[in-house]
């Protein structure tokens, strides 16, 4: 009885460490561990792929079933490698972004299972490396090719002597007649370049329409004033008045007062101009530049005084402000095609026709690529990304 009783606890013994064994077998290794260098990338990367596990999906035993795997790096084939990061199970990519370009890495996945792991082979040498051109923005290079070329065209077209058609923007072509108006009532015509400093666009589109309407009070000897409120601003708008007085001939009735700077407070300087718009009571108006919410008492004002008043912004919110208030008014990219407008410029002409193709084609795009994805043919944002 003693002796069958040893038996049976000996055979219970070998049975449950045959059992542990079992359960603690690692899972199988991936396979086919390969590793290059990332594509069109400023270097630094290099993108390691695998074959899963066997045991990744399907595992006969639970604990043998993959949980994860490890990537692990070293500079060289049967060198010591270290952990370099973690991916979760069934992953089968994962990018080194912490290379170091023209070293030599070899790589290693590890199959992590409950309580044991199962390495696979080293993979091939790679190196990271800087490419020079990014392929995969090679539709939206064309496309800016396409636009630059069509620009100079244009230009082309233009110093050829070729009209090129532009719209008329009535804002425009009243400004001759504010110009006019103020000669004839021998009033003056105030200028208001916006509230913000040349780093601005807007600024920018402001004092190059103002070139050209000194250009045209200084050929019918108006009175033109330009409060500022930017020190900047006014330095621009001065040397910019200067030039447009010579270019007309008529460099004597130049006087730096015209240009003077009041205040870079937003309401001290909206009050400061309303009292001069009610005190001097001028003929024409020109709101043009960057605006906010001293846009509509500005305009409020030039209206109560009887002044005939050109506004334009690119500011959505202030339009609506303009549109009420004024008599013209330039929406949104009219102001910066304004100088092109006033001036005939063939470089200026050009360019906005040459802009006007690049619109064209980004339109085609918008409107082909929705009729693509609405009836399910082809999905053209993967051209461009």
């Amino acid at each position: 009885m003693i002796r069958f009783s040893f038996i049976f606890l000996f055979t219970l013994l070998l049975f449950s460490s045959a059992t542990g064994q079992e359960a603690t077998l690692p899972p199988s290794p991936p396979t086919d561990v390969m590793a290059k260098d990332t594509p069109n990338d400023a270097g630094g990367s290099i993108t390691i792929t695998w074959k899963k596990s066997p045991d990744d999906i399907g595992a006969v035993r639970e604990e043998n079933k993959v949980k994860g795997y490890e990537i692990l790096r070293s500079t060289e084939s049967e060198g010591e490698y270290e952990v370099l990061g973690k991916t979760t199970a069934g992953a089968q990519t994962y990018f080194d972004t912490h290379a170091q370009n023209g070293v030599p890495y070899y790589y290693k996945v590890r199959a992590l299972g409950i309580q044991s792991f199962s390495e696979s082979l080293p993979s091939s040498m790679a190196k990271a490396k800087a490419q020079w051109i990014d392929w995969r923005r090679r539709y939206t290079f064309l496309l800016a090719l396409i636009l630059a070329l069509s620009i100079v065209y244009f230009i082309n077209q233009a110093k050829s002597g070729k009209q090129l058609f532009i719209r008329k923007i009535a804002g425009l072509e009243a400004v001759e007649e504010a110009v006019g108006r103020a000669t004839e009532m021998g009033r003056k015509i105030f200028y208001i370049p916006g509230i913000s400093d040349m780093d601005s666009m807007q600024t920018i589109a402001a004092v190059t329409i103002l070139g050209q309407v000194a250009k045209k009070t200084a050929e019918y000897e108006a009175k033109l004033e330009v409060p500022t409120s930017r020190s900047l601003v006014m330095v621009s708008c001065r040397e910019t008045i200067k030039e447009a007085y010579s270019n007309a001939g008529r460099p004597d009735l130049y006087n730096e007062d015209m240009v003077y700077y009041l205040t870079d407070d937003q309401f001290g300087y909206t009050a400061a101009v309303d009292g001069l718009f009610v005190r001097e009571k001028p003929a024409a108006v020109f709101l043009q530049g960057q605006f906010y919410a001293e846009s509509l008492i500005l305009a409020e004002t030039g209206n109560y005084v009887g002044a005939i008043q050109i506004a334009g912004t690119a500011q959505p919110a202030q339009l609506p402000f303009f549109v009420a208030a004024c008599d013209y008014t330039l929406i949104g990219e009219e102001l910066f095609a304004a100088s092109a407008y006033l001036s005939r410029d063939p470089k200026l002409l050009g360019s906005l026709k040459g802009q006007d193709v690049g619109k064209f084609i980004f339109l085609f795009f918008i409107i082909v690529g929705s009729l693509f994805i609405t009836f399910e043919i082809y999905d053209l944002s993967f051209l461009f990304r």
